[in-house]
């Protein structure tokens, strides 16, 4: 085995978890996959049929797997949960799925791992904090998608109303990936040109861009009512974030980062632009708010503190 073989360990093979293992095998990401589920046969079938798509992309090899295989991965991906239904917040799951997250954690740890974890479970800022708790890693090792999702979800509406590729768009959603997160508008730029600026110019109102700020909240709740769930943004989201820890490229991404004093925050976990390598969250980029965004952000936070602490409180109290 070369050093420069990489392996990759996803927990939970609902339909985000599959999604970003044919994201994974797509791009061509690591060489080694195992997948874990409580439903061994989905993991099986599943490998069998990853195993098909490397003919036409890279070699890889997909099998389904328990917990002590994760003792020598680089990551763990953790999408395992129970998933959002219609009418229902990211909020309103934390207390099952704490109680599942805690029933990951331990046989991970206890297998010997020492990689670094990435956290796709909802509500996916408590989550991340919960497992950086739960398994003593340094807070660095423990990195949440956070609101790279809505990001994303951002950067395809503003092209849409500029007329440009969501690929030049430079703009972050953040705050929790929920209900009280923000557009960071007063950094957002197209080609390097403001994004206030080029509204402006374009006769494009503030009440029109907090119109898209609220239908990128909302888009979630619009997938689900359609269809059931949302995986394939998340999904891509999340092998994006792969790709900058596996090879190790300082990446700028909006992520669930821990907090140190930046927002004048503490011991949360909660969505900003951090620069993601091999060693996890190498920094978070605490990026300059107007009034408006100060104030969402410092909100934001209070909510997400609350439910952390008062989950954790209730799972350590269920023991």
């Amino acid at each position: 085995m070369s050093k420069n073989h990489q392996k990759v360990v996803l927990v939970g093979d609902g339909a985000v978890g599959s999604s970003y293992a044919f994201a994974m095998a797509q791009q061509g990401l690591a060489e080694e996959l195992a997948i874990v589920d409580i439903i061994k046969d989905r993991t099986k079938g599943d490998a069998l049929d990853l195993e098909d798509a490397t003919a036409f992309t890279a070699p890889k090899n997909f099998y389904s797997a328990d917990y002590d295989t994760c003792k020598d991965a680089d990551l763990v991906v953790i999408t395992a949960g129970a998933p959002q239904k219609p009418g229902e917040t990211r909020l309103q799951l934390v207390d099952k799925n704490l109680k599942i997250i805690k029933s990951v954690v331990e046989p991970i740890v206890k297998s010997g791992f020492n990689g670094i974890f990435l956290v796709a479970a909802n509500p996916v800022d408590v989550l991340t904090y919960a497992v950086q708790k739960l398994s003593g890693f340094p807070k660095n090792k423990v990195v949440g998608s956070g609101t790279s999702l809505d990001s994303a979800r951002l950067r395809v509406a503003l092209a849409k109303k500029f007329n440009v590729s969501p690929v030049d768009v430079s703009a972050n959603i953040m705050a929790e990936h929920g209900d009280s997160e923000f557009a960071a508008y007063s950094s957002a730029t197209i080609g390097g040109k403001p994004v206030l600026d080029l509204a402006k110019e374009q006769g494009v109102s503030m009440d029109e861009l907090l119109k898209i700020e609220d239908d990128v909240r909302k888009k979630a709740y619009q997938i689900i009512n359609l269809k059931g769930a949302t995986f394939y943004g998340v999904a891509t989201a999340l092998a994006r974030i792969s790709r900058a820890i596996l090879r190790d490229e300082n990446a700028v991404l909006p992520i669930g980062a821990p907090m140190n004093g930046e927002y004048g925050l503490h011991d949360l976990y909660i969505g900003s632009p951090a620069v993601v390598n091999a060693s996890g969250v190498a920094k978070v980029l605490e990026v300059p708010l107007d009034d408006r965004e100060e104030k969402a952000m410092k909100s934001s936070a209070e909510t997400l503190e609350e439910v952390a602490k008062n989950g954790m409180a209730k799972l350590q109290g269920n023991k």
